[in-house]
């Protein structure tokens, strides 16, 4: 559901506010998947998905969902599942001197990224086009269009082969934050990195559970849980009578927003 426009236009930095509010409704407007390019933080961005990044925004920008605090001057930030670049553009704004490894697996999408992030003029971001998991390989990967590509599952369509990157190489080091948003291969990731999460002081894990395969959220809060974090859980959709009906999107019946930090 959009926000008014006095809520959700702010992050076009135009002084005209009618112009604002009619690139707002603009972008909602728009069909999905079609790419557009709008005006954000004084430079263009280009989009895969007007949806998509509407809802982006409004997380990442407007609630902050992301905002953690670092007592080092340059905070070593992990973001798989980076899409265009709003969160990596997020911890930059709020961390100028953060170094930050960003993974993309779609290919098309990266490419989105690779511009947005050479426009910002940022250092220190380096931009990996393979997918988290828990070793190198090739894996089967669903391309959806937009914020919900994944390594396929067992029914979905397998659209290209993407290389992939394993996590616990990266995570052997303190790390401030560690943002996982991978559209269901998190449960594998962390089982694989569950050594070196003393390492990490935040971790954000958006919990993906599939309708037709058996749920791993307990797995999940086990693993934060014996690495000493504290845990907080969001839901950012809900089935209102999951008894009766539950609402499956992309072959999901339930997203969960997992903050894990330590007390």
């Amino acid at each position: 559901m959009l926000l008014r426009c006095k809520h959700w236009c702010r992050w076009l930095v135009r002084p005209d506010y009618r112009y604002q509010c009619q690139e707002s409704k603009r972008l909602a407007s728009l069909p999905r998947y079609q790419p557009t390019v709008t005006e954000f933080m004084g430079r263009p961005l280009e989009i895969v998905d007007a949806a998509s990044f509407l809802y982006m925004h409004q997380e990442v920008f407007e609630q902050q969902i992301y905002r953690f605090h670092s007592a080092r001057q340059r905070p070593y930030i992990i973001d798989a599942g980076a899409n265009i670049g709003l969160s990596v553009l997020y911890f930059k704004n709020l961390y100028p001197n953060s170094g930050i490894v960003a993974f993309e697996p779609d290919e098309e999408v990266f490419s989105f990224l690779q511009r947005n992030i050479e426009r910002s003029g940022y250092k220190d971001v380096e931009l990996i086009c393979r997918a988290v998991w828990s070793s190198e390989t090739n894996l089967s990967f669903m391309n959806e269009g937009a914020d919900g590509g994944r390594i396929a599952q067992a029914n979905d369509p397998r659209d290209k082969i993407v290389q992939t990157a394993r996590l616990r190489n990266y995570i052997d080091r303190p790390v401030d934050l560690l943002k996982i948003d991978i559209e269901g291969a998190e449960t594998e990731v962390l089982m694989d990195c569950a050594d070196l999460l003393g390492n990490i002081d935040n971790i954000f894990v958006e919990y993906h559970s599939f309708a037709d395969i058996p749920q791993t959220l307990h797995d999940i809060t086990g693993i934060l849980a014996r690495a000493g974090f504290r845990l907080h859980i969001h839901p950012p959709h809900t089935s209102p009578q999951p008894f009766v009906r539950r609402n499956v999107h992309l072959g999901m019946d339930m997203q969960l927003n997992i903050f894990a930090f330590r007390s």
